[in-house]
């Protein structure tokens, strides 16, 4: 028999060979270069060279004492030094953040390993919410613990749009609607309790979660400065920088004009809860703002960050005749209701002179306090605040945005 030569199969099989060896190269090229379904492809880098800087703008961080960043070419390290009180320091809750397009380095098996820019943010604290809005990227937000405490006008705009989804709190979130959600990161804070931290349950079920724990930082600014750990995520380092400046600078101007008072009043703050009255102690976030606003807060001289456990009798034997009360009951809306609850308060001399004032301006319909979401990012507004009101010659022409008197 003659075998016949089939020259029109040449072609095919050619084509064949291309497409075996090309699929085998994105296959080989797949295992090396970080990419992410959720992250726009604009973002990524489409020819990686390892000489090239992609953090050119990198985060100085001068006020937060929580949390670190390491710049490398082509990824950045974040690590979270105290994610909560009496927190074990064996672990490490570490962040490595791959440029979109580049290669995943080696060597970070327990820490979380998340393509950055990210596309898209659960949130499971409102004080987070403010960021977003800083940095530009409320479009990026799909989920939050619940939509009715929300104050931020750019979340609350896109929740009435349908585009957020509720999911829980911290201590009770639906797994299952944060995987259908398949969020890039959820940002959260941590307790170290089981029972109310979603921390584990998030990370076991395969979500990326980032530890935000600018609650334990003792100072305004320290707090605030955590607007550079959420941005870290979304590329925004540049952005971050020169918005915490700008606050920071702001800050610093208001608190070097109380630096010249002669006369500091005494302030406490505070209230009876169920026995016991939890005042913040001397190196705490709270003391420091009422040293910037030129107070003399009646526990400066302790030496804790906490809260002091005191019992009426002892609160009321130091500010008996303190010149001002502040940051109390939420729930106490007029004069009359703090002596209807307790009658002992009227022996205070700041309840007798009406100097009370509480940091419960601006709550929603559904008792969502502002003072406690976008405070946080704002301390040169709450500093001006009590600035207006233990020195208001110094600011004469300012309104009170997060306090109000209480007649």
């Amino acid at each position: 028999m003659k075998l016949v030569k089939h020259h029109h199969l040449k072609p095919i099989i050619f084509l064949c060979q291309f497409f075996l060896i090309a699929t085998l190269i994105i296959a080989c090229h797949s295992t090396t270069i970080n990419t992410s379904t959720n992250t726009n492809n604009n973002d990524c880098i489409q020819k990686y060279d390892s000489n090239t800087d992609y953090f050119p703008n990198k985060i100085q961080i001068t006020h937060a004492t929580g949390f670190a960043v390491e710049y490398h070419k082509h990824y950045k390290t974040v690590t979270i030094k105290n994610p909560w009180q009496n927190a074990n320091t064996k672990l490490k809750f570490q962040y490595v953040l791959v440029q979109c397009g580049t290669p995943t380095p080696k060597g970070f098996n327990q820490a979380q390993v998340i393509t950055v820019p990210i596309n898209s943010i659960v949130s499971l604290s409102t004080t987070h919410l403010p960021h977003l809005a800083k940095l530009g990227v409320v479009d990026k937000l799909i989920g939050i613990s619940n939509t009715k405490q929300v104050n931020t006008p750019d979340v609350v705009e896109r929740i009435k749009a349908g585009k957020v989804t509720q999911i829980g709190d911290n201590s009770n979130v639906d797994i299952e609607e944060v995987l259908e959600l398949n969020p890039d990161l959820v940002t959260t804070f941590g307790t170290g309790n089981s029972q109310t931290n979603s921390y584990t349950k998030l990370t076991e079920a395969g979500l990326k979660v980032g530890i935000n724990s600018e609650y334990m930082e003792d100072t305004p600014l320290g707090r605030s400065e955590w607007l550079k750990f959420t941005a870290l995520f979304f590329n925004k380092d540049e952005q971050a920088q020169k918005i915490f400046s700008e606050i920071a600078n702001k800050y610093e101007r208001v608190a070097q004009k109380a630096k010249s008072v002669k006369n500091r009043p005494t302030v406490f703050v505070g209230f009876n809860f169920k026995g016991t009255w939890y005042m913040p102690g001397g190196k705490s976030y709270l003391a420091k703002y009422l040293a910037d606003a030129g107070a003399n807060y009646l526990w400066s001289d302790d030496k804790s960050s906490g809260s002091l456990p005191l019992s009426f009798e002892v609160v009321l034997e130091r500010a008996a005749n303190a010149d001002y009360w502040l940051n109390f009951s939420q729930s106490w809306k007029k004069l009359k209701d703090l002596v209807a609850e307790d009658n002992r308060y009227a022996d205070f001399k700041a309840v007798k002179t009406g100097n009370l004032y509480n940091n419960n301006a601006r709550v929603n319909e559904n008792g969502g306090n502002d003072y406690w979401e976008s405070g946080i990012s704002n301390p040169d507004i709450v500093l001006s605040d009590l600035m207006k009101i233990l020195h208001p010659e110094i600011l004469p022409n300012r309104k009170l945005f997060y306090y109000h008197k209480v007649n």
